[in-house]
Parts: structure tokens; sequence; C-alpha cells
């Protein structure tokens, strides 16, 4: 009981909290319809999480998803971001074939390449510094007149 009324002082995740509350009212002697009420879960979440703290103890009532592992290495990344840095230009499409080339790797979303492109400092809706028919002198005297 003890561990359990330390992991809800100090775990910040809402989730975990959540269920370990559920835990402890229910080992205090509140009924299902009371915690239901009060923490807005089903009848099958406070039995749920109340059988794992039995079998596991306050380790069962932890999240056990811990995301997928990356396309890249971290080395593989570090290296497209090298890449990147070192170019003038950038290109979306180019990105994806480096990747595909280099390392056999094809995202499914372009999502992906707008984050390499972001950790390699480079805002990737400004692919170009500055318009190739610009004239300083226009620029100038627009700025003046403004």
């Amino acid at each position: 009981m003890d561990e359990l009324l330390e992991l809800i002082k100090s775990n910040c995740d809402p989730r975990v909290l959540k269920r370990a509350i559920a835990v402890r009212m229910t080992l205090q002697g509140y009924t299902h319809a009371q915690i239901m009420e009060v923490l807005g879960v089903s009848s099958g979440f406070i039995s749920k999480w109340k059988q794992r703290f039995v079998e596991e103890g306050v380790a069962g009532l932890a999240l056990k998803y811990r995301g997928s592992t990356g396309f890249l290495s971290a080395q593989e990344r570090e290296q497209v971001i090298q890449w990147l840095q070192q170019k003038n230009c950038w290109n979306v499409n180019e990105l994806e074939r480096y990747i595909a080339e280099q390392f056999d790797v094809v995202f499914a979303s372009r999502t992906s390449y707008y984050d390499l492109l972001e950790a390699a400092g480079i805002t990737w809706k400004k692919s170009q510094g500055t318009h190739p028919r610009k004239e300083v002198a226009n620029v100038q005297t627009k700025k003046r007149n403004n």
C-alpha cells in the first residue's frame, strides 16, 4: 500500500495516476460505482488494474508501450543532417532520394523529411534565400517610400 501511495505522489502521467487511484480506492473499500463516478472510468477498468496490481504490484500499473524504433539510426540521422547542412539549396524530393539510395529507407509520411530538415536548422518552406529577380535598388526605394 505504501508503494502505491508513493506512485500516486510521484507519477505525473495521468493514465498511470488514474490506474493507481482506482486501485487505492478499491483497497480502501470504495464501491465500483463510487470510483466510476469520481474517476470517470468503467467497472472493467477498475477490475483490470486491481487484478494487475495484485499479480504484479506497482510495476503492473506502469505504461508498457515504449514506442517504435526509428528507421534511421542516430548515426545515420546525423549523417543526413550533415549532408543537408553542406548544401546551398534544399528540395524534399532530393532528400527523399538521398535517404532511399544511401540507407534504403522510404518514410511513409513527408513529415519525417520535414523533421530532418528542421533538425538541420532549415526551414523547409523557404527553399530559396532570395528572389532571383530581386534588385537591391528597387527594394531600398520601396522601403523608403513606405
